[in-house]
């Protein structure tokens, strides 16, 4: 039997919803404000009034490259 490493992505795919002044406050109130963590659920430090989202629960996965590293 061998061993391989399988580079894989899990990919959520959704939208946040978000209010502000322009395209570039939008995005990067996303990036700095809104996230995932392994165990626990999509959050945001934004207000309530200014963010809404939809995500599945179960990711799309990708796999990048196969590996053998082990006989």
């Amino acid at each position: 039997m061998a061993k391989y490493r399988v580079q894989t992505q899990l990919v959520f795919k959704g939208y946040f919803d978000v209010e502000a002044d322009s395209v570039s406050e939008a995005e990067s109130n996303v990036i700095e404000q809104c996230g995932l963590v392994l165990g626990g659920n999509i959050h945001s430090i934004l207000p309530d009034e200014d963010v809404d989202w939809s995500f599945p629960s179960h990711p799309e996965t990708e796999i990048k490259s196969i590996q053998k590293i082990k006989d």
